[in-house]
């Protein structure tokens, strides 16, 4: 087993990759921005490092120097959590050629996945159901034309690379989407540094879902069931949960069948996680795969009991699975909020300060992974996430009850959050009975 990794991430992520590595008896190293200095997840880690100012792009983005701070500091080892470079290949690489283990998939499978077209041509290759749409970048105005006009508004446009909800536009009639295309290329670019993009059937009131898979490096792989994530604003989740209310036992295993399948078409090992869009006859077709640990895998976590973040590292040190498929199970309820640092009152506008006052819940069936603390100070360069409330249950009318009283307790002074808004959802009828969408919150 490693005896030393870094984390290439910050926040809540590197908190909760620290606690797995300490549980394991593995050294961290902590690198972080100087945005980051009083960031929690430094406090907790055995080594820290500062790798660069508070930009991205100088410091959490720059492959050279965090393998610099891993040579440095001798870990074996790098974790890249979510966002930043998790999904990047030529990091990935990059650490190969470094003698340092990418606790993830090999930078191959990233390059296949991660291009959503190439995502596309294999998941129809090997017979795995996928929107209808085009199967290359658009490269001309007039060609995407003709794609939307075959296939019939509504449509989306989507950018190739990359995920997070960024370079997705929908159109819903023609006299828009020659500005559509421009809009969604432009996001593409600035995203991503690609304005590839190409053209897809919007499913209207589809739901979100999508199977959580471990696959280690002897060819075994397990699924882990189903997260429903249908709850987005601008195609950014906002509350996940497991089980999904829609998907009956024959559904979950066909689903985990096309997304193991999938991996392993793909060459893929360590977690990963493939997303489905559910239709209202209940036919799934295969929309991305992030190659990564999730935001809401602790959803997954508290239904199963596997520790996601420990597999990972099992895994990439080269050790066969210890699970097996007929012994997993879903047990109860688990639902999770994402507590991020905006206005939902001002289109979710972010709202970065000092946070004057705060007081955590507690209780049975409540878990929070955050970094924040009274008197920390949100910086205005990264992502709005600043907790994620797990609530355990029976079932969902259980955690619907439990995770009210805790949004309750949850108390964050100083700036604004998305607690008043998921307040409100849990009085929402609709919500409270399981009848969403990925269009819910229009």
């Amino acid at each position: 087993m490693f005896s030393k990794i870094l984390i290439a991430n910050r926040g809540e992520i590197a908190l909760r990759i620290i606690r797995a590595a300490k549980e394991m008896g593995i050294k961290t190293v902590a690198i972080h921005s100087e945005a980051d200095s009083t960031s929690l997840h430094i406090s907790f880690a055995d080594e820290v490092l500062c790798i660069g100012p508070e930009e991205p792009q100088e410091s959490y983005l720059l492959a050279s120097r965090i393998i610099s701070a891993a040579e440095i500091s001798g870990a074996e080892a790098i974790h890249p959590g979510y966002g930043f470079l998790s999904e990047n290949p030529d990091f990935a690489e990059a650490c190969r050629k470094h003698s340092i283990t990418f606790i993830g998939p090999n930078p191959s499978s990233i390059r296949k996945l991660g291009d959503k077209i190439e995502a596309r041509k294999l998941a129809k290759k090997i017979g795995v159901p996928i929107i209808q749409g085009s199967t290359k970048a658009i490269s001309s105005y007039e060609e995407a034309k003709k794609q939307a006009e075959k296939i019939g508004f509504p449509i989306l446009i989507k950018a190739a690379a990359g995920g997070g909800g960024k370079g997705i536009r929908v159109i819903n009639n023609k006299e828009v989407f020659e500005d559509g295309i421009k809009i969604a290329q432009q996001e593409a670019k600035n995203a991503f540094g690609s304005d590839e993009v190409y053209v897809e059937k919007f499913i209207e009131k589809a739901r979100h879902i999508e199977i959580q898979v471990l696959v280690d490096s002897f060819g075994n792989a397990v699924s882990l069931g189903e997260r429903e994530c249908s709850i987005q604003f601008r195609h950014q989740k906002l509350i996940e949960e497991s089980p999904s209310s829609i998907i009956e036992e024959g559904l979950r295993k066909d689903m985990s069948r096309a997304a193991i399948k999938l991996a392993k078409a793909a060459g893929y090992t360590n977690a990963g996680t493939v997303e489905f869009l559910v239709d209202r006859k209940k036919k799934f077709y295969f929309l991305e795969v992030n190659s990564r640990i999730q935001v809401e895998h602790p959803v997954t976590e508290t239904v199963t009991g596997i520790d996601i973040v420990k597999e990972q590292i099992r895994i990439a040190d080269g050790e066969k699975l210890g699970i097996l498929q007929k012994n997993i199970s879903i047990s109860g309820h688990a639902m999770e909020f994402r507590i991020n640092a905006q206005d939902p009152d001002n289109n979710f506008a972010p709202s970065p300060g000092r946070i004057t006052g705060l007081h955590i819940p507690g209780g049975i069936g409540v878990r929070v992974d955050t970094h924040i603390y009274a008197d920390y100070e949100v910086p205005p360069y990264y992502d709005s996430l600043l907790a994620k409330l797990i609530i355990y249950g029976r079932n969902r009318d259980e955690v619907l009850i439990r995770a009210k009283r805790a949004l309750e307790e949850f108390v964050i002074e100083g700036i604004k959050t998305t607690i008043p808004f998921h307040l409100k959802m849990l009085s929402d009828e609709s919500f409270k009975k399981g009848n969403i969408h990925t269009q819910f919150l229009g």
